[in-house]
């Protein structure tokens, strides 16, 4: 289980030369993930979504709060925990002068995959994510689809129990997307817990156990997609999301 505790992250900026002003990119944040279910993450942007995605995953430190995986925390369980994790982040940067498959292969050597079932891992992979045509080619000479698909490849190899998934389809084609969304779908069957961060609520209705709603900071209802559209009286999703921010004047 993930269980996210009254997690608050402060920042500083300069306002001008000589004033500084704090604000709260995540305020007062607490919901939990069980195994077997997907989580989904929805907010507009300047939510405070991907920096709660990266204190969940233990990149960045919460100024207040904490979370907890399976039980653990990072500060006594860092090593521990992000071997049993996947993280990817709509603008993961990946070495741009190895091929796909010499990616593949480092990282299963990273999280210590037994080195006579790392190539058979990475053929099912490759098959998984339809990355045949394009495995052997330096990434840097990759298209925007191409790298998300070869970085959702990296998440999935070593077979992590806990998947933290920001904007997983951006750059996809429909036909990509959906085969990144049966992925996420086999995994929860699985028993893998999913948090899943998109702009696309149609994606969240299709495949959301429940969705945390935040907006500026504060989450805004965590419910069902069935029992937020009913609380709305919305038929769809999108239509229940403006709603309950507030209209279409906070997404611009």
């Amino acid at each position: 289980m993930i269980q996210v505790k009254n997690i608050t992250k402060e920042f500083i900026k300069n306002e001008s030369k000589n004033k500084k002003i704090s604000f709260l990119a995540d305020d007062n944040i607490t919901f939990d993930a069980k195994e077997g279910e997907i989580v989904g993450i929805l907010g507009p942007n300047g939510a405070g979504k991907t920096t709660l995605l990266r204190i969940i995953a233990g990149i960045m430190t919460p100024t207040k709060g904490e979370v907890l995986i399976n039980g653990m925390s990072y500060d006594k369980n860092d090593v521990k925990i992000k071997k049993q994790i996947a993280f990817l982040s709509g603008n993961t940067k990946l070495y741009k002068d190895i091929t796909g498959y010499e990616l593949l292969k480092m990282c299963g050597e990273y999280y210590q995959i037994d080195k006579n079932k790392i190539d058979e891992l990475i053929d099912k992979i490759v098959k998984e994510f339809q990355l045949k045509d394009f495995i052997n080619q330096r990434i840097g000479t990759l298209s925007t689809g191409q790298n998300q698909r070869i970085s959702l490849a990296r998440c999935a190899l070593h077979s992590p129990k806990y998947y933290i998934l920001d904007e997983a389809t951006s750059g996809l084609d429909t036909i990509l997307s959906q085969i990144v969304l049966d992925f996420i779908k086999k995994e929860k069957e699985k028993g893998k817990c999913i948090l899943y961060s998109t702009h696309y609520m149609e994606e969240a209705e299709n495949i959301c156990d429940k969705v945390v709603i935040i907006n500026e900071g504060k989450v805004v209802k965590i419910d069902s997609p069935d029992n937020i559209k009913k609380l709305t009286k919305t038929t769809n999703l999108r239509d229940a999301f403006f709603n309950l921010i507030g209209g279409i004047k906070n997404e611009e």
